[in-house]
Order: C-alpha cells, then structure tokens, then sequence
C-alpha cells in the first residue's frame, strides 16, 4: 500500500536583502523628492538685501530696496558708553555720503549690558529726538543665539566676526556681500575712505550703464 502524501502549493517568498532594496529605494526617492521641493520652493538666500525685516512699527520691510547702494549695517544702543559718540559720527557720515548712494542701517539690540531696554517706536524716538538721526532705525532685534535675526545673522556668518559689544558696523556692497566690519572703538572717520571707494565705484558703474 503506498503511502498517503498530500502535496501543497509552495507558497512564492521574496528574499529579505530584496525587500530591503525595495524599501531602500522608496525612502532615497522620497526624500529626493522633498529635497527638490525645497530648493523650488524655498528661495536660496544669496545676499544681506534678500532678507526681509521689520521697521520700529513691526511692518515688514523688504531690503532689496537698498540693492545698488552701500550700507552700513549697526547693531545700536540708546544707554551705552558709546552712543553718544556713535551717534554723531553715523549720523555725519550718513549727511555726507547719504542718501542716494549710501545709508546707515541701525538695529537695536539690548543683548550687550541691556543697554536698550526701551521699545522699538521710543528707540527711534530717542534717536531722532536727541541726535536728529536721519537714517532707518529698525526693530529692536537679538543678534546672536538661536533667536537671532537672520538679515543679522548673515553678516555674522559672512564676516566670521560676531559682535561681543554695541555699535559693531559692517559695510555692505551694493551687491548685497559684506566688505568690512569694525569694532566699536575703531572711530567711524576710518570708515569714510571705504565708503567714498564704494560710492566711485556706484558712480562709474552708473556712468558705464548710460
């Protein structure tokens, strides 16, 4: 008598190392995908004038308005020992070399001492007021730790120089790249030979475009 032997259907099994490529290659798809979404969607930050930031009235403003000229960019204080003399000098250099090619940028900070402890509309007041400033002053801002601003942070990481103190400056191009930057006890009369180099340069520029 032969033996009795039921015979089943072997069921079809996907080696694992497949299963593995498989759910490899879905994972590097996807965020292939994401990755490209972002450099869509997300535009690349080329320069400081591509940033957008806030007036003392917390309405956004858009740099790009000061694309073409120089700047110098200051992290202010209204009760520093240096501001009375910041101040005057930016202020002075602002009325010689400003507007149409030049202009002061200030931002308050109140990070070094807590020397600006005042809101944004009383800084700009103050500033005005007391040294008839003439030059944009921003909202108040932080500008290191992981609050910072990002227009600030730039010229941070560009410069490689992060400010330890009030009234650091740093010359913008009109291109949006960062030139220079001075401490706060450098006086702003050794700017002036960096800012007029810029403005000839705008100038001739211009003149060529014609």
């Amino acid at each position: 008598m032969e033996p009795f032997t039921t015979t089943y259907p072997l069921k079809y099994s996907v080696p694992k190392a497949r299963v593995v490529v498989v759910f490899l290659s879905v994972v590097l798809c996807t965020t292939i995908l994401c990755l490209l979404q972002l450099r869509i969607f997300k535009p690349k930050i080329k320069d400081f004038y591509s940033f957008e930031v806030k007036d003392s009235r917390g309405r956004n403003i858009s740099l790009e308005k000061y694309r073409g000229k120089a700047t110098l960019v200051v992290n202010v204080a209204s009760y520093c020992q240096n501001t009375h003399k910041n101040y005057i000098a930016l202020q002075e250099l602002h009325r010689e070399f400003g507007p149409s090619h030049f202009t002061v940028l200030a931002f308050p900070c109140n990070q070094f001492g807590e020397s600006e402890p005042s809101s944004s509309p009383e800084i700009e007041s103050f500033a005005k007021g007391n040294y008839g400033v003439t030059f944009p002053v921003f909202h108040k801002i932080k500008i290191l730790g992981s609050e910072a601003d990002p227009a600030f942070k730039f010229l941070i990481d560009s410069s490689k120089k992060e400010p330890r103190w009030n009234f650091w400056k740093y010359l913008v191009s009109p291109e949006g790249k960062v030139v220079k930057f001075w401490r706060p006890e450098e006086p702003v009369q050794s700017i002036k030979p960096e800012v007029a180099a810029l403005i000839r340069q705008i100038i001739m520029k211009k003149r060529e475009d014609l």
